[in-house]
């Protein structure tokens, strides 16, 4: 028998081979099996995978796949952005994607390591959690890496270093962390392009990553690195190094460009945000051999003769990308940058002390499409040319200046602009009407902060701005139009001089999310037809002088936010927005009356601001059931009856646990994804104004910042009675306390001890007896405090916070006084009364108790003890 197993073993080897080589239709088995495991991962994440996949044994014919035409391996295999949601199909027959909550699925890289031939590799964005880094290691003509946008666990691996023919590597956005010191990446001397930007990565920069010898692009950027940059004046910069991205990081110490002076193709620099890094740019009699075509220096330590000295500035005729905001730059205006041989593109001088004005610049800009120079000091005009000087301008932004004259109306003539931000400057008159109807590529128009007037929109009515308009705090006149219509979705006329009927009959603005009408003189009617506006999440219409009832709207509007006080409006504020949307309801200083128990149903209700109307009936236990409360203020009603003792159990956490009301979208859709690298972020999250709401005895008014770090309650100015329920003591989260001016009996819980983030605490003007309980001076934040005009008794608490208090806190009061020194009762006016040292009884008491103490220690001293008897017997 044993003759015939040499015949076995050959027919293993034979069958092991047969699986090595390509099958009769030119493909090798173990990578196409390979590929079906990579499609089997695809399917098990409900990804789709490319029809072709699994159709016939050549593999080579599939999508995504590259093979030699010789041998038939694989050589390159790019996947990126396979990953597909599977679109399921809805009870009504239409199919949706369903988008999983799983940030990420399992891929061992040990299923690419059968594609030994393998030259590119690339599976970026793939939503895969990547793991086995040393699953690559057999791929030893592998070149092109690209694993981004995914996710890695752990840190960087160190067998990175193994892959000696990889030329480009692209790990960023992968949640990558450790440091780069151990990883070997001296033994990389292929290595063209490192991109590792987007992860936390840490500690310092390896000197042996920028002794590379064929680095021609280092990306960085993003991460949490420290230390210094490790080149100097005698670096020995690669020849083909052209691009270096080391923004976002927390780098220190000194850079000067000098270092670079032998960099010949060096073509972009980035050093944006390491705010404790010097950059030196001074020239010493030389003179660099690069021309740059990107020079990103945000938010460093610049020297500061940057423009004063422009020298190096000069010396760079090829840029395109320039941008050194947040630097506090001194110097004039650079229009030296709008030569002839200009070929700027991106130009960011904002947030410097600049100084001078935009005119004259003697040379067109026909490639210019993003100037921010806001937050400088700029003075003058705008050019009334400004279309001829910046005639392909995408975004202009000179907000915050200091900018007078009228708004030219050459501005309509640059067809490409989408962002314009002329907002807080001095500009005075009316605003070109082709503004609002003829510039079709507008998507954000701000003017907010200015001088400006004539009638709001200057008549117009069909607006051809496609997503913002911001006319807030200037001087426009009238009342809007009864037919506007447009696309627009946030419109911001607050602080303004308009006045008469707010008819919006005709209105046909179908995108319309937010409006904010505030603080005008508009009258009479909120009209029925604003119920139409189904796309309204968030409306402010206060301090105007509407009346009359609210809208009953048979479809509830959406809104998330509403703020209609100040007004003379009544009627039952449920019936026109929907209970199970709202967060931030402010009803406040308006004639609403009735019971509260439609707010049983506000269920994601943060901010309820309901004081100052006619509100009645008793405070419901459904009250407890808003569990998302931060502040409510029901305070100047009719209330009366108890405070439910189910109070207690509101969690009470700030604002900033939930989403403050705003309105999010992508206003550019895309066209500026160019300078999404640069740095350049449009903020497209619009809040509206603040709400207000009286704390420390004051009312404030604040929005986000405030109410991401306020919690509070006022009820106050009532008719509420019984005892304060001590439950309310769990409230450890709430800042500020106003039970004030109701008919609260009993005494003062003990509890309030538990309300360790208390601010302000006012009990004044009840009927509160007792002692003020002494356990309240353990709050260490109270800063305000009142118990004044109540039937309080006992001594007064001295230590903690309660030492800082005044007389005016707790005056009112005729039997509390201070124990601390011969002060007795209060008097009404707040002053402690002199008594007698002997008018307390407890003082009676001490007093016989220790003479008669010391009464028999004598006597027993006396008749007891030897020295005393024989003290006695000479006497």
């Amino acid at each position: 028998m044993g003759r015939f197993l040499p015949w076995g073993c050959l027919l293993l080897v034979l069958c092991v081979v047969h699986s090595m080589l390509p099958s009769s239709s030119g493909c090798f088995m173990e990578e196409r099996a390979a590929l079906m495991d990579i499609s089997s991962w695809f399917m098990s994440a409900h990804s789709e995978v490319p029809t072709s996949w699994g159709h016939g044994d050549d593999c080579c014919s599939w999508k995504k796949i590259t093979c030699d035409n010789i041998t038939r391996r694989i050589l390159r295999l790019d996947l990126s952005y396979l990953y597909q949601e599977i679109p399921t199909r809805n009870s009504d027959g239409s199919m949706s994607i369903k988008f999983t909550e799983v940030a990420c699925w399992n891929l061992n890289l040990t299923i690419f390591s059968s594609f030994r031939e393998l030259q590119l590799l690339d599976f970026s964005a793939n939503f895969a959690c990547l793991q086995n880094f040393d699953g690559l290691q057999g791929l030893s003509k592998l070149k092109y890496l690209n694993l981004s946008d995914n996710s890695f666990i752990g840190n960087i691996p160190e067998s990175l270093s193994n892959l000696v023919s990889l030329e480009a590597i692209n790990l960023k956005e992968n949640n990558m962390s450790g440091a780069l010191q151990n990883i070997g990446l001296e033994n990389l001397q292929n290595l063209r392009e490192l991109h590792l930007g987007s992860n936390r990565l840490n500690g310092s920069l390896p000197a042996s990553l920028f002794a590379l010898p064929c680095l021609e692009y280092l990306d960085l950027s993003e991460n949490l690195f420290e230390g210094h940059i490790p080149i100097n004046s005698s670096w020995n910069c690669s020849s083909l190094l052209q691009t270096i991205r080391l923004s976002g990081n927390k780098l220190s110490g000194k850079f000067d460009f000098f270092w670079l002076r032998n960099c010949a193709e060096l073509k972009q620099i980035d050093l944006s945000r390491n705010t404790d890094l010097v950059v030196l740019a001074k020239m010493h009699g030389w003179a660099p051999k690069f021309k740059l075509r990107t020079l990103m220096l945000s938010s460093c330590n610049l020297d500061k003769s940057m423009i004063t000295e422009p020298h190096f500035l000069r010396t760079q005729h090829h840029l395109q990308f320039l941008d050194l905001s947040n630097n506090n730059l001194p110097g004039s205006m650079p229009n030296f940058l709008f030569t002839n041989e200009a070929a700027l593109v991106y130009l960011d001088l904002s947030n410097n002390f600049l100084v001078g004005s935009l005119y004259p610049i003697w040379q067109n800009q026909t490639n210019l499409q993003l100037v921010n120079v806001s937050l400088n000091h700029i003075e003058g005009q705008l050019p009334a040319n400004i279309s001829s000087m910046f005639p392909e301008l995408w975004i202009l932004d000179v907000s915050h200046n200091n900018i007078s004259g009228v708004v030219p109306s050459s501005l309509c003539n640059i067809g490409s602009i989408g962002l314009m931000d002329l907002s807080n400057n001095k500009f005075t008159g009316e605003v070109p009407s082709c503004l609002f109807t003829d510039c079709s590529a507008l998507n954000v128009l701000k003017l907010s902060n200015n001088n400006l007037g004539g009638v709001i929109l200057n008549g117009v009515s069909n607006l051809s701005v496609a997503a913002e308009i911001y006319l807030d705090n200037n001087k426009f006149e009238g009342a809007l139009p009864r037919n506007l219509s447009g696309n627009v979705q946030i419109m911001d006329l607050h602080d303004n001089h308009m006045s008469g009927a707010l008819d919006i009959s005709l209105w046909n603005l179908t995108s319309l999310a937010a409006l904010s009408l505030a603080r005008n003189s508009l009258t009479g009617d909120i009209h029925p037809e604003i119920c139409e506006l189904t796309s309204l999440q968030m409306l402010d219409l206060s301090d105007n002088y509407f009346l009359g009832l609210i809208p009953h709207c048979s479809s509830t509007l959406p809104l998330r936010f509403l703020n209609i006080s100040g007004n003379s409006l009544s009627g039952s504020p449920n019936a026109f927005f929907n209970s199970s949307f709202i967060t931030a309801l402010d009803l406040s200083r308006n004639q609403f009356a009735g019971n509260l128990d439609w707010i049983r149903y506000l269920s994601e209700i943060s901010l309820l601001l309901l004081g100052r109307n006619k509100f009645e009936g008793q405070i419901s236990s459904n009250l407890c059931r808003l569990q998302y409360l931060s502040i409510i203020d029901i305070s100047h009603n009719k209330l009366s009856g108890y405070v439910p003792r189910c109070i207690g159990g509101i969690p009470f956490v700030e604002a900033y646990t939930f989403y403050w009301p705003s309105i999010n979208h992508n206003s550019f859709g895309g066209n500026f994804g160019v300078f999404d690298d640069m740095g350049f972020l449009y903020n497209s999250d619009y809040e509206l104004q603040g709400f207000t709401f009286t704390t420390k005895g004051n009312p404030y008014t604040y929005g986000q910042n405030f109410f991401m770090s306020m919690s509070g309650i006022d009820l106050s100015a009532n008719m509420l009675s019984g005892e304060i329920p001590m439950e309310m003591g769990n409230l450890s989260h709430i800042k500020s306390l106003n039970l004030s001016n109701n008919f609260f009996t009993g005494s003062i819980p003990a509890t309030f001890a538990n309300l360790s983030e208390i601010e302000s605490l006012d009990l004044s003007e009840n009927r509160l007896s007792g002692s003020v309980p002494w356990q309240l001076t353990r709050l260490s934040s109270l800063e305000v405090f009142s118990v004044a005009y109540n039937n309080l008794s006992g001594c007064l608490p001295a230590s903690g916070q309660f030492s800082t208090f005044d007389m005016d806190s707790y005056k009112g009061n005729n039997n509390l006084r201070s124990c601390t020194s011969s002060s007795g009762p209060m008097a009404p006016n707040g002053v402690a009364r002199s008594v007698a040292d002997d008018s307390d009884p407890i003082l009676y008491v001490v007093g016989a108790i220790s003479f008669v103490l010391a009464f028999w220690a004598t006597v027993a001293f006396v008749f007891c003890h030897a020295f005393g008897r024989r003290v006695v017997l000479k006497l």
